[in-house]
This record gives structure tokens, C-alpha cells and sequence, in this order.
């Protein structure tokens, strides 16, 4: 019988900070970079969705997915003065749902197909989730069509060319490459970091039968939810929704805030981890 992939509690935490605090600062650099519009089509980075990827793939998929999804939430809404309720809920759910299918998917980090799939698969189902849930709004009625000039007057149009145009460039370019060339060059140095061992094919965290009734009808319920609660953002029972006071102070100051809180809990972070590595040298030696 296989032995499980399992980590303690200061370990499972450690992945979720790390994870957090990374994908805050990649997600407050995202938003200093400028979109780029040719024509009706705008080619923007809609996340590097490659940091909690690698983190998926390496250590715990569901620790480091729901603290990459934290870290947005926090870095990204909070931080920034205010928080959208319901709406962040569902960004939320459908976002670390992705990352935790995604690293669920790889049984050997050193295998690259595997690695591959897994990258384009996660940004594929988080993109396909929010497609859907943008549609369904516009089809229940809750929110606005707003077509995009010089494209049909069709949600399912938009949506979908937005779809492939997130996966197409995202997914390739922030998502693939740079997963695909992390993922092998990290494997079996970063774990240690953590006193953990390097996920093999002998106890991957991995799924075992997608189909399988026990595994897709939460995954299901799960996307069910998120979209219940992008529904409810849009009607007077968005309750949660809240703006703080210093939201007024200029976007860009907020953002650059926010990027340097984040860079120095990922720097705290990385440094504890480092000389708890030194530590137990000491102690082996």
C-alpha cells in the first residue's frame, strides 16, 4: 500500500503563507502593468497564475491553492480599501478550486507532460468557471451585457473570445512556460526548506478517479456555489460589500502599499525558511 502524502501543521501553514504572500505580490505587480489594446481585443496579464501553480504541483495542492486565492482577497481587495462581498466569494471558490484540481492532477512533479497539463488545465477551469458564471448573470438577468465594440451583440460570443484570449495569452505565456521551467528546477531544493519530502509517484497527493462520485459532486456543489454567490453580489443582499475610509488616497500609492507588505511577509517568510533549513543541517551533521 502506497504511504500517503501528509504534512503537519507548521508545515501545511508554512505552504499557505508562502503561497498567500507570493501570489499577493505577483497579483499587486499585475495591476502596474499597462494593458495593451489592438483594435476591440485587449491583451492584458489577468494573473501569473504560474506562482501558485508551482506551489500546487510541489507541496500541498490544497494549502497552497486556498492561500493564493487568500492572498488575492487580502493584497488585491482588502489592502486597497475595500471588499466586494459575495462577489469575492466566488472569486474565491472557483480560483482555488482551479489551482487545487490542477496540482491534484500531477502524480510525478518530474514529469513534464504531466506538469504541462496540469498548468493549462487549472487556467482553463478557472477561466471556464468565471465564462459561465459571467453568462449565467446576464442569462438570470442580474447583470448588464456590455459587448465589446466591433463584436457581436452575444454574451456567449464575448465571454468565450474572452476565454480564449485569457487561456490563449495567460495560460501560455504566465501559466505553462514558466511552470514547466520552475517545476523541475525546484523539485527536491525547495522542499527541504520545509522538512518535507518531494512528492513521488509513491505518495503523490493525486487524484484517484476524477469521475468518481465522492470527487466531482463536491467539485460541482463547489461551482454551484460560486455561482449562487456572484448572484447574490449583484442584489441588495450583498450585505458584505464594504468600502474603508482610506480608499480615497490614489489607487496606485494603495497598490504600491500593498506590494511592499507583501513583499516583506514573502521575504519573512523565505528567511525563516532558510534558517530553519540551516538548523537542521546543523542538527544531521
Amino acid at each position: 500500500m502506497k504511504p500517503n502524502y501528509t504534512l503537519t501543521q507548521s508545515q501545511k501553514m508554512m505552504v499557505f503563507i508562502l503561497s498567500m504572500s507570493l501570489y499577493g505580490l505577483s497579483n499587486m505587480i499585475t495591476e502596474l502593468v499597462p494593458s495593451i489594446y489592438l483594435g476591440p481585443v485587449e491583451f492584458s496579464i489577468e494573473y501569473f497564475a504560474f506562482i501558485p501553480l508551482t506551489l500546487c504541483i510541489l507541496f500541498h495542492p490544497l494549502y497552497a491553492g486556498i492561500g493564493a486565492a487568500l492572498g488575492e482577497v487580502i493584497f488585491g481587495e482588502i489592502m486597497l480599501g475595500q471588499f466586494g462581498g459575495f462577489g469575492e466569494l466566488e472569486k474565491f471558490i472557483s480560483f482555488s478550486l482551479a489551482m487545487y484540481l490542477a496540482g491534484s492532477m500531477v502524480k510525478d512533479p518530474r514529469n513534464k507532460r504531466q506538469v504541462g497539463i496540469a498548468a493549462m488545465a487549472g487556467v482553463v477551469i478557472h477561466q471556464l468557471i468565471s465564462m459561465m458564471v459571467d453568462i449565467g448573470k446576464v442569462w438570470v438577468g442580474v447583470d448588464d451585457f456590455e459587448a465589446l465594440p466591433g463584436l457581436a451583440e452575444s454574451v456567449v460570443v464575448v465571454e468565450g473570445f474572452s476565454f480564449l484570449n485569457d487561456v490563449l495569452f495567460s495560460g501560455i505565456l504566465f501559466a505553462l512556460l514558466p511552470t514547466l521551467y520552475l517545476v523541475p528546477r525546484l523539485y527536491g531544493k525547495i522542499e527541504p526548506l520545509l522538512g518535507m519530502k518531494p512528492r513521488t509517484p509513491d505518495n503523490a497527493y493525486a487524484i484517484r478517479g476524477i469521475l468518481h462520485p465522492r470527487f466531482l459532486i463536491p467539485v460541482i456543489l463547489l461551482a454551484v456555489a460560486a455561482f449562487g454567490f456572484e448572484y447574490l453580489s449583484e442584489t441588495e443582499w450583498n450585505i458584505f460589500e464594504w468600502e474603508a475610509t482610506f480608499s480615497n488616497i490614489s489607487e496606485s500609492t494603495l497598490t504600491l502599499i500593498s506590494l511592499c507588505v507583501a513583499a516583506v511577509v514573502s521575504a519573512t517568510i523565505i528567511y525563516v525558511l532558510i534558517k530553519r533549513s540551516k538548523k537542521e543541517r546543523k542538527k544531521a551533521a
